[in-house]
This record gives C-alpha cells, structure tokens and sequence, in this order.
C-alpha cells in the first residue's frame, strides 16, 4: 500500500514539472496570433422575398421614344501649285466637296418608318480649264412599312431625286478654247418614285426591296434642252413629263467590315414592264476609313445604267480625304 502511494505522488510531482518545463518553453511565442478554425460557426444566408409594387404609369412619368437619328456633315479639299519652272510636269488646281448625310427611323411594334436625305456637291478648278463638277446629287428616300412576319414586311415608298447645279459637256473649238455645251440641270432631269411590295430584312445592315407595283415620273422642265441632250432622258421633246409603270429591286448593304472602316452598298433595278429588255441599273458603293474622330478618307464609286441617258454604263469614282462629323457620334 505504501508502494502504490510513493509511485502516485512520484506521478504527480512529474507532471508537475512536465507541466511548468512546457510554460517556460512558449515564453518567446507571445507575439504568434492564434486564428480560429474556419467555419466554426455555422452561417444561415438571407431568403430575399421581392414583392411587385403596384404604381400608376401616371406617377412614373416614363416617356417612350420610338425615333432614332443620325446625321453627318463631310467637307474635302484638294489644292495643288507648282511654279512656272516645275520640271516634273503638273497644272494648278483646286477642288472643292460638300455632303451631308440625314436618316430617321420610327418603329413601334409592327410599324416602322425610315427617312433618309443624301445630299452632295462637289467643283474642280484646273488652271486653263473650265470649272468643272466632281459631284452633285439631291436624294431623299422614304419608306412605310407593316411587319407580317419575322424578315417579311409589306412596304410601301415614296423617293425623289434631282440635281443642284447645271451639268455641262465640254469640247475644244478650232482654236484651243473650251467650250460647254448645258446638257442637265435642276429638275432636268427630275425623279419621282413610287413603289409597293414586299421587303426582306434579316439584319439592320442588310434589306431588300420587291416593288411589284411601282411608277416612276421623269422631269425635264427645260423643254429646249433635248437641243443639247437629244434624248432628252426619255421625255418626248416639247414636254416636260413621262410616267412608267415597272418592276423594281432595291437591295442595301451597310456594316462595319474592320476597325474604323464601313462598306456601303446600294443597288436598284427599274424594269419598265413596256420594254423588259431595257433594264435601268444603278450601283453605289462607298468604303469609309477613319483616321481619327474627324479625319476620314472615302473612295466612292457608281456606275449607271440608263439607256434613256446614254447607251453605254456611265461610271464615277472618286477618292477624298476630308472631315466628317456624326451626331451621334
């Protein structure tokens, strides 16, 4: 018995100092942070209950805008000189450019409306020439239509389309000298479309038009001008009108195809349902590079086919570097 009771006090006296030997060893952990085990207690996440507020649309005083608007305005000029003992070869010119671009559209549920306003004009100057156009177009395009489907809409359009200034032809007389002859001017010729069908749009770049019912009135209010333009662009000389029923297409394409640059296309088809053979054809394609938010370069080309014009195509092409501003920008 007294065996056991040594050995117990024996333990006792051990695990004493066992225990004061390991307080002394931690003395230098003092400035150690003891963290707590995560997720030590438990953590009950919100129930969020939103509820429908009732309000009278009068109170909100919310206000729905349905048009959309873009407008740009480009200016260009091209100057060059070179002094009398140039040797490279060269003529004093300067060239002057104007366009402003308009387009609205409206669309409300199942309707939708679209004006656009083309407006251009452009001079060039060369030393020992006449003046002379580089472009000059008035173009104003309008359309209704009601969506039947989700790409088919039945449309129905109106567009006109004329020039600002006279339009000259030009030849040399026997000594050397110009001379220009006024072969078009305002409302000579003058361009007045109607059309109904059906378009086909699959996206906001692109669109087609089927006018299967659509006239056209051609303009010449200058009755002396078949004189110097002896077709006189289809009007019966002496008169100032002719109405044609026709078929038509007008296909367009707009999209962004690289940083900073646009493609615009835009092709119509005027079939006279009198004289199918001669179809009336015209194509515009514009390419739009931006070199910062102002400065642009624009090359431009069209190409016309009217046989009440000229028999052949008739093709334009022009290359400017100017200043284009865009609201929005």
């Amino acid at each position: 018995m007294c065996r056991i009771l040594i050995f117990f006090l024996l333990s006792c006296l051990s695990l004493q100092a066992l225990a004061q030997k390991t307080e002394a060893d931690t003395s230098g952990l003092e400035n150690l942070r003891l963290y707590p085990k995560k997720n030590i207690l438990p953590v009950r996440r919100p129930t969020l209950q939103l509820l429908p507020v009732q309000s009278a649309e009068s109170d909100l005083k919310l206000k729905i805008n349905y048009w959309k608007n873009w407008t740009a305005f480009g200016i260009n000029m091209n100057q060059a000189a070179f002094s009398e003992n140039w040797r490279g070869g060269g003529v004093n010119s300067i060239a002057f450019g104007a366009q402003s671009n308009f387009k609205a559209d409206y669309t409300k549920d199942d309707k939708n409306f679209v004006t656009e306003v083309i407006l251009q004009y452009g001079k060039l100057k060369n030393k020992g020439q006449l003046q002379r156009k580089t472009n000059d177009r008035i173009f104003w395009d309008n359309k209704v239509a009601l969506k039947l489907s989700k790409h088919w809409s039945f449309f129905g359009s109106l567009n006109f389309e004329s020039q600002f200034d006279l339009g000259y032809s030009f030849k040399k007389d026997k000594e050397g000298e110009e001379i220009q002859t006024i072969i078009s001017r305002f409302m000579s010729p003058g361009y007045l479309t109607e059309s109904i069908g059906f378009e086909y749009k699959t996206s906001k770049s692109f669109w087609l038009r089927i006018g299967t019912g659509t006239a056209r009135q051609t303009f010449v209010l200058d009755k002396d001008l078949y004189l110097t333009n002896p077709k006189n662009f289809g009007v019966t000389p002496g008169q100032n009108f002719r109405n044609e029923l026709a078929f038509q297409l007008v296909t367009n394409f707009e999209r962004d195809i690289a940083t900073n640059m646009s493609l615009k296309s835009r092709y119509s088809m005027f079939a006279n349902y009198e004289q199918l053979r001669r179809i009336d054809q015209r194509l515009d394609v514009t390419l739009l590079a931006k070199i910062n938010k102002v400065v642009n370069v624009t090359v431009a080309g069209i190409a016309v086919y009217d046989d009440d014009a000229s028999t052949r195509i008739q093709a334009s092409q022009t290359f400017s570097l100017g200043i284009m501003y865009k609201i929005p920008k």
